[in-house]
């Protein structure tokens, strides 16, 4: 049986990669539908890909 703390690490990794996929789906999602550099979509789906993607590198640096 795994640690609890591993589960943790576990969770967060697997957490921050549906966060990274999720930003970026909302990207392309909104560029193909028309929507500019400033439409909310844009902004939110860059900010849950750059918040994912910190997430899993501070996850995996920190080990």
């Amino acid at each position: 049986m795994p640690a609890p703390r591993e589960v943790h690490r576990s969770g967060t990794q697997a957490l921050s990669v549906v966060m990274f996929v999720l930003g970026v789906v909302m990207l392309v999602s909104t560029l193909v539908h028309g929507g500019g550099p400033l439409a909310i979509g844009t902004i939110m789906g860059l900010l849950f890909a750059l918040s994912g993607a910190g997430r899993l590198y501070v996850s995996r640096k920190g080990g």
